[in-house]
């Protein structure tokens, strides 16, 4: 026996609230985020001297392309798969903090400190680019990941995967040696003497 609640489900799916009205609603308000941040559109004066967004350049950019991503069903696929596995990637996430937490008394607080952040961001951009990845498919309906997987282990021994392994690998070293691990500190110009 159906309930209720699971009946309104699959009435709001045939709609298309799922399809259409929720992806062009996540990417309308994502794009105009995006734009109201950048200012990429530019910047209005306002009569009392203050400067704000060109919000009806923004609002029309993104709904454009909100509409254009919803044309696309292939596009709205590749959402409806890679969000719901971004948010187990999530749920995994807080989970983890939850448990961390249980070790910890009232008094202590905790936060990820420097290396252990930015080893979470890293494995977390890992993460979803690995969903996106396995979202995406080719023409006969292999997802990327697969695809690429299946490449890598097949040409394990050729020279192009020894160069794509040799060229990840020096860019992690090059970054390594280069990167700067001290503090910025601004400093300020000495005053000029009239």
């Amino acid at each position: 026996m159906a309930s209720m609640f699971r009946e309104v489900i699959v009435f709001f799916g045939d709609l298309g609230i799922y399809d259409v009205v929720l992806p062009f609603l996540l990417v309308f308000t994502i794009m105009f985020a995006v734009l109201e941040k950048s200012k990429i559109l530019g910047m209005e004066h306002m009569s009392d001297g203050s400067k704000v967004t060109k919000k009806n350049l923004n609002s029309m950019v993104a709904f454009v392309v909100a509409f254009f991503v919803v044309a696309s069903s292939q596009l709205v696929g590749i959402l409806n798969e890679a969000l719901g596995n971004i948010v187990i990637v999530m749920m995994v996430s807080v989970s983890f903090l939850l448990l961390i937490g249980t070790f910890y008394s009232d008094d202590e607080e905790v936060f990820l400190q420097d290396a252990w952040r930015k080893l979470f961001m890293v494995l977390m951009f890992i993460g979803v680019l690995l969903i996106f990845l396995h979202a995406v498919k080719t023409s006969d309906g292999t997802p990327w990941l697969e695809w690429f997987w299946d490449w890598l282990v097949g040409n394990w021994d050729s020279t192009a995967a020894s160069s794509i392994i040799m060229i990840v690998v020096l860019i992690a070293i090059l970054y390594y040696i280069t990167k700067d691990n001290k503090p910025r500190v601004a400093v300020k110009a000495p005053a000029k003497k009239e």
